[in-house]
């Protein structure tokens, strides 16, 4: 299947500097991970603001709930789910 996700981050205020970026290094290595297992297939930033969109896949909603809760940033996220189906005019090829 494949998800629309949209991930908010909200990092505390006062966060140690070293550990956020501790974190963001593990959070670019686990999304590395996930990419060459073909899990993450896009990510989009959104211009101004730590917020992205991501073209993921998974057998099933749990599964995803796994995946992006393996994400070292998750506890900071904020995620929002759309699942997406096939639709009968979509130009790319299957």
């Amino acid at each position: 299947m494949e998800f629309l996700v949209n991930i908010q981050i909200s990092w505390p205020h006062g966060m140690d500097p070293e550990h956020k970026e501790s974190v963001s290094q593990e959070e670019r290595r686990r999304a590395a991970e996930l990419a060459a297992s073909g899990h993450l297939v896009r990510m989009w930033r959104v211009p101004g603001r730590t917020e992205n969109w991501g073209l993921w896949q998974a057998a099933d909603p749990t599964e995803l709930h796994t995946i992006i809760s393996s994400l070292p940033v998750w506890p900071w996220m904020t995620v929002t789910v759309h699942s997406l189906a096939t639709h009968p005019v979509d130009p790319t090829p299957r």
